[in-house]
C-alpha cells in the first residue's frame, strides 16, 4: 500500500495518514503546535550529552574517585550497554501509557540519573549511569514513534531536526563541561545535563497531560515474533548496528589516532569537534531530501563512500589535511544515522510499529556499537599500529553499505499483513 498522492513526503511502505489534531495540523502554528515543536527540539537534545559529557571530565572524576582507567572507561561502557539492554522496555511503556506519556517518563529518569551520579561515591556513579542510560534507552526508541504520531506529513525533516538535535546536544556538551568543571567541580558538571532535560520536561508536559488515546492505525504493541519475521527487520537492525559500530569506533580513538601520528592534544581535540559539527549539518539536510523520495539507497551509498574516503584519509595521511578527512567523514557518518532512524519511521506503518522497529534495530545496535571501541583496541595492542584496526573498520563500512542497500529499498512486502 502507497502513500496518498496528496501527501507532500511519502514514504516506502507508507498507509494512510491518520487525520491531524489541531496540535499536528501541518497548516498554521497556533500555541499548541509551538509548544510541540519546542519540546521535540529541546527533547532532542537531551539524547546524548549525559553520555558525551563523561569524557571531559573522565581524569577528574578518575583523580576524585581513584578509579583505574578501565574503572573510568567503564562509566561510558555502561550507558552505550544500557542503550541495548533496556531499549525494548519502551514499546510495551509506550503502549500502556502512550508514547508522548512515555518520552516525559524518559526526561524525568534522565533528570533523577545524571544527579544521582554525582552525588555520592563508586555505587551513585554506576548506578546513576545506568539508570541515565536507560532513560536515553527509552527516548532514543520513541523518537522516531514520535515523529510518525505528531509529524505524519513531514518525517523526513522531523527526523533531521531531532537527529541533528542529537549531535548538537553531544558536541555542546563536550564544549561546555571542562568550563563548568573548572568552575564548579567534576559533580556540579555532570549533574548540569539535568537543568536540560527538567527544561525539555516542562516543554513536552502539555503533550503528556492530555489524556491518551490509542490511534486506529497504531493499536497497540507490536509482537517481536511478527516483526522478526519480516526480513525487512533484520536489514534495518544491521545498517542501524554497524553505522553505530563503526561510529563509535571513531568517537572513541580519533583523539589518540591523531595525537600519535604527531598532531598536538588540543588540535587533535578540534578534529574531533569539526567531525561534529560536520555530522550537524548532515543531519539536518539529508533526511528531509531522503524522506521525499521512494528509495534511500542513493543516499545510503554516497554517506557510506564518504564514511569509507574520511577512514582512508585517516589511514593513510592522518597528519596531511586532517580537517578535510574529518569533514568528509562526518558528513558521511551523520548522513548515516540520520538515514537509519529515518528508514525505521519510513519503513514501519504507524506510531506503535515504528516503536517497535525502533526498539529491535536500537538494541542490537548500541549492543553491537560497545563492543567496537574495545576491539579496536584490541587490535592495536596486538598490531602495535592503527593500520590493522582502521583496515578492519573499513571492512565493516562495506557491510555497512551491503546491508544499507538492502534496507534502504521501497517496502515490497505487504505492510499490514506482516506487521499483525
Amino acid at each position: 500500500m502507497t502513500g496518498s498522492t496528496t501527501d507532500p513526503e511519502p514514504g516506502p511502505g507508507s498507509v494512510p495518514r491518520p487525520t491531524p489534531t489541531r496540535a499536528s495540523a501541518p497548516g498554521g502554528l497556533g500555541r499548541a503546535r509551538v509548544l510541540l515543536i519546542a519540546g521535540f527540539v529541546l527533547a532532542s537534545l537531551n539524547l546524548r550529552p549525559a553520555i558525551a559529557g563523561v569524557s571531559p571530565l573522565l581524569s577528574e572524576i578518575m583523580d576524585d574517585l581513584s578509579l583505574t582507567p578501565a574503572a573510568g572507561g567503564a562509566i561510558t561502557t555502561v550507558m552505550v550497554v544500557c542503550l541495548g539492554l533496556q531499549a525494548p522496555i519502551a514499546p510495551a511503556l509506550a503502549t500502556r501509557l502512550g508514547l508522548d506519556r512515555t518520552l516525559l517518563i524518559g526526561l524525568l529518569v534522565l533528570a533523577t540519573g545524571v544527579v544521582l551520579r554525582g552525588m555520592g561515591g563508586l555505587t551513585a556513579l554506576y548506578a546513576g549511569s545506568a539508570v541515565a542510560g536507560t532513560a536515553i534507552a527509552i527516548m532514543n526508541v520513541v523518537m522516531p514513534g514520535v515523529v510518525k504520531q505528531h509529524f505524519p506529513h513531514r518525517v523526513g525533516l522531523f527526523t533531521g531536526i531531532y537527529v541533528s538535535g542529537l549531535v548538537t546536544g553531544a558536541a555542546t556538551a563536550s564544549a561546555v563541561m571542562v568550563p563548568i568543571e573548572e568552575r564548579y567541580g567534576w559533580r556540579t558538571a555532570a549533574g548540569s545535563v539535568a537543568v536540560l532535560a527538567l527544561a525539555a520536561a516542562v516543554l513536552w508536559a502539555p503533550q503528556a497531560v492530555r489524556r491518551y488515546r490509542r490511534d486506529r492505525d497504531g493499536g497497540g504493541h507490536r509482537p517481536y515474533a511478527v516483526l522478526l519475521r519480516r526480513r525487512v527487520t533484520w536489514y534495518v537492525m544491521a545498517f542501524m548496528g554497524l553505522q553505530s559500530l563503526t561510529f563509535y569506533i571513531m568517537l572513541a580513538w580519533l583523539p589518540t589516532i591523531f595525537r600519535d601520528a604527531g598532531l598536538p592534544a588540543d588540535q587533535a581535540g578540534y578534529l574531533l569537534a569539526l567531525t561534529n559539527l560536520a555530522q550537524i549539518a548532515a543531519t539536518l539536510m539529508v533526511p528531509v531530501h531522503a524522506g521525499r523520495v521512494p528509495s534511500q539507497v542513493p543516499h545510503i551509498v554516497v554517506a557510506a563512500l564518504l564514511t569509507v574516503a574520511g577512514y582512508l584519509g585517516v589511514v593513510f595521511a592522518p597528519a596531511t589535511l586532517p580537517w578535510l578527512w574529518m569533514i568528509v567523514l562526518g558528513v558521511g557518518q551523520g548522513a548515516s544515522i540520520a538515514l537509519a532512524l529515518l528508514i525505521i519511521a519510513l519503513r514501519a506503518p504507524d506510531p506503535a510499529s515504528v516503536t517497535a522497529l525502533s526498539a529491535v534495530a536500537q538494541s542490537s545496535g548500541y549492543l553491537l556499537a560497545a563492543l567496537g571501541p574495545f576491539l579496536i583496541g584490541l587490535l592495536h595492542q596486538l598490531a602495535g599500529g592503527w593500520t590493522l584496526p582502521l583496515v578492519t573498520g573499513l571492512l565493516i563500512c562495506g557491510v555497512q553499505l551491503a546491508f544499507g542497500v538492502l534496507a534502504g529499498r521501497p517496502a515490497s512486502e505487504p505492510v499490514r499483513g506482516s506487521w499483525g
